[in-house]
């Protein structure tokens, strides 16, 4: 998810209301001298009330809860299967930190609530809608992520909350994709839900008034509709929807490894107008291109000291919550950089499929700035 320079795409925030502090003062020339300074000047410039900060921080904590109590043996005993029940709730509840932007702590507890059951619907459809689907080949389960897809952009018409279901279903749908769930795993998703809305609530009661949260332009509403046209919204989806069956297709033809990295990079790229869609992708494979690099640089570490690593990755995410409002390409490369090392840790050490991440992020966002360049492109009044 990313903010676009459209204005159509770029709603004001509190954060981006408030008088933002003086430059640096720390020359250049002074950074190698003093990088703490340098540092602390960059954080105050980004974050300066630190509301990003805490909100970072609680995308880890609600991570973190979800993994811990997912793993709990009382919870994960007389499952059918040994679907990870906490990693699915940690999944769930990170992301719905993420699309939740209210400001007081009963509408952001019940978004909170709502976008966890979003992301266990999402996990829920796919397994039921995966065994028929397999009849078209290798590739066929894939086609709901074309379906969640389009929910990413179509829902974006009933607000922020819209827009945060839709990007929850498909999320849920990814993640039962890559966790290869099938229907006897109905339950542990029920689980990993309920366990999910406990794991977001509790970091966003505990961070109170401290956090003022601003909205990212991939959760706005698109431009104003244009009479005898379809609305913006089901354009986006439609967009999206049409980058991502494309994947599909080469997917089913080729058999690309990985090739839900594509489909994702081209859901969150489509924005309220073609030229907003361009600087999406512009930032998006800059960031990936460097994060998957550094990531890649420290598999080496991940082997021997895994702590370090999931450190690493959870300043990496605080990082992704304070740049994604205004800066998408250093968010898209702290995630790519988590999502590496996550892996690495997790015992996939393959450098070509891990670097695959960066060719598929290229991939996905061309087919999605194509889109959005040739399926009714969406233009601002002024443009």
């Amino acid at each position: 998810m990313e903010p676009s320079v459209d204005p159509a795409d770029s709603p004001h925030s509190a954060d981006s209301a408030a008088p933002r502090p003086p430059a640096d003062p720390v020359r250049r020339g002074d950074i190698a001298k003093r990088p703490l300074a340098a540092i602390g000047a960059w954080l105050a410039r980004v974050d300066p009330g630190t509301h990003r900060r805490i909100k970072g921080l609680r995308l880890v904590t609600a991570y973190g809860l979800g993994a811990a109590l997912g793993t709990l043996q009382d919870v994960a005993h007389g499952l059918p299967r040994n679907a990870s029940v906490g990693l699915f709730a940690a999944g769930f509840a990170l992301w719905a930190s993420v699309s939740e932007a209210r400001t007081t702590r009963p509408e952001s507890s019940r978004d909170l609530a709502l976008l966890c059951a979003a992301a266990a619907f999402g996990a829920a459809t796919y397994v039921c809608l995966m065994q028929p689907l397999l009849a078209l080949g290798h590739a066929g389960p894939e086609l709901v992520l074309v379906t969640g897809a389009f929910l990413v952009g179509y829902l974006k018409r009933f607000g922020v909350l819209g827009a945060g279901l839709g990007s929850q279903i498909y999320i849920g749908q990814l993640m039962a994709y890559g966790g290869g769930l099938v229907t006897a795993d109905l339950p542990a998703i029920a689980i990993a839900g309920l366990i999910a809305m406990l794991a977001a609530i509790v970091p966003r009661l505990l961070s109170g008034p401290a956090e003022r949260p601003a909205i990212v332009a991939a959760l706005s509403t698109g431009p104003a509709a244009v009479a005898g046209r379809p609305s913006p919204e089901f354009v986006m989806g439609l967009q999206a929807a049409s980058g991502a069956l494309v994947v599909v297709a080469l997917n089913a033809w080729l058999t690309i490894d990985e090739s839900a990295w594509a489909i994702t990079a081209c859901t969150y790229v489509v924005a309220g107008s073609a030229t907003g869609t361009v600087q999406r992708v512009r930032r998006r494979i800059i960031g990936t291109l460097v994060g998957v690099p550094l990531g890649l640089a420290c598999l080496p570490i991940a082997e021997h000291a895994p702590l370090v690593i999931w450190m690493a990755a959870a300043l990496a995410m605080i990082v992704y919550a304070m740049a994604l409002p205004e800066r998408y390409d250093i968010a898209c490369g702290a995630f790519a950089f988590t999502l590496i090392v996550t892996l690495a840790v997790s015992g996939v050490h393959s450098i070509p499929f891990l670097a695959a991440r960066a060719w598929e992020t290229l991939i996905g966002g061309v087919l999605g700035l194509l889109a959005a360049m040739f399926i009714f492109p969406l233009r601002l009044r002024d443009e």
